[in-house]
């Protein structure tokens, strides 16, 4: 899974440094090296990756991942 582009994937927040982010949910638009953007149903979030564990649906299952497992470029990451 990690090797699989992010963007487009419908992700919840499970665990946080900030409490206030635990049970979004929402589509990621965008990433980079430290961040995931997330379209909410309370707009546009901007998370940083290592301070968040997530869990993202595909179609077969749900997947829990931690967000420090993802802090590099999508493109390097891709190319494992």
């Amino acid at each position: 899974m990690l090797k699989q582009e992010l963007i487009g994937s419908e992700i919840r927040i499970i665990r946080s440094s900030n409490p206030d982010l635990v049970n979004l949910k929402g589509r990621i638009i965008d990433e980079t090296k430290n961040m995931i953007v997330l379209e909410t149903e309370k707009g546009i979030k901007k998370i940083i990756k290592n301070q968040i564990k997530m869990e993202i649906k595909t179609q077969t299952k749900t997947i829990e991942i931690e967000g420090k497992d993802l802090v590099e470029k999508p493109e390097e990451r891709n190319k494992k």
